[in-house]
C-alpha cells in the first residue's frame, strides 16, 4: 500500500494517508478503459443532427416537365437528391448515441487509471487548496503551480468545500470535480490529481461501499 504526503496550503506536509491497494494498485485493462472512454464519450453526443429527405423539402411538387419527347431523362420532381436544393439520401437522422456501460466495468476502468497515475506519483492528497475560509484564485494557482510541472491538472473536492471551488474553477488548465462525479476520461486527461484531504476520505469510503456490496 502506497504513503502520500498530505500537503498544506504552505507547502508543508501536514500527515500522511494511505493509498488503498483495490483502488489505487490495480492492472491496468486498456481495453476495458478504452471502451468507457469511448462509452462515455457517445453519451455526451446529443445526436440532433437532421437532413431533409426528398418527402420533406419544400417544393417540387409539379412535374418539372413532360415524360417523353424532351430527349432528356425523365424527372418527376425538382426535389429529387440529383436536382440543387433537393433532399438527401441517407443523410443523418436524430439517433441516441448512448452505450450500455455496466457500473462494474466502470468502476473498474476508473481504478485502472488512477493506478496508472499512482504508479508514476501523480495523485496528491491537500490538507486544502487554500488557506483559511476566504476564496482566493491567486493562492490556489501558486500552491497547485508547486505540485508539478506538468500541463493539466485534475482537482477534486468534496462537494460541501466551496471555497476550494470558488479558488480553483477559473484557473487555466486546471479542471475541478466533486469526488462522485470522478471518471476515467478526466483521469486520462489529467497529468496529475490533486484530492482534498475530505474528497479523497469520500471517494475511498464510496470505493469500499460499492466493493462490499458485490
Amino acid at each position: 500500500m502506497t504513503t502520500v504526503d498530505i500537503l498544506s496550503p504552505e507547502g508543508k506536509t501536514s500527515g500522511s494517508v494511505e493509498l488503498p491497494a483495490d483502488i489505487f494498485d490495480v492492472a491496468t485493462n486498456v481495453p476495458l478503459i478504452h471502451q468507457v472512454v469511448v462509452a462515455q464519450l457517445a453519451a455526451a453526443r446529443q445526436g440532433t443532427h437532421k437532413t431533409k429527405t426528398r418527402g420533406e423539402v419544400r417544393g417540387g411538387g409539379r412535374k418539372p416537365y413532360r415524360q417523353k419527347g424532351t430527349g432528356r431523362a425523365r424527372q418527376g420532381s425538382t426535389r429529387a437528391p440529383q436536382f440543387a436544393g433537393g433532399g438527401t439520401v441517407h443523410g443523418p437522422q436524430p439517433r441516441d448515441y448512448s452505450q450500455r456501460t455496466p457500473k462494474k466495468m466502470k468502476a473498474a476502468a476508473l481504478r485502472g487509471a488512477l493506478s496508472d497515475r499512482a504508479r508514476f506519483e501523480r495523485i496528491h492528497v491537500l490538507e486544502s487548496v487554500v488557506a483559511g475560509d476566504a476564496p482566493s484564485t491567486k493562492a490556489a494557482a501558486k500552491f497547485l503551480g508547486t505540485l508539478s510541472d506538468r500541463k493539466n491538472l485534475l482537482v477534486v473536492i468534496d462537494r460541501m468545500d466551496l471555497v476550494s471551488e470558488l479558488s480553483v474553477r477559473n484557473l487555466p488548465n486546471v479542471h475541478v470535480l466533486w469526488s462522485d462525479q470522478l471518471n476515467t476520461y478526466d483521469v486520462l486527461c489529467a497529468d496529475d490529481i490533486a484530492f482534498t484531504k475530505a474528497a479523497f476520505d469520500a471517494f475511498v469510503a464510496g470505493g469500499q461501499k460499492s466493493e462490499d456490496t458485490k
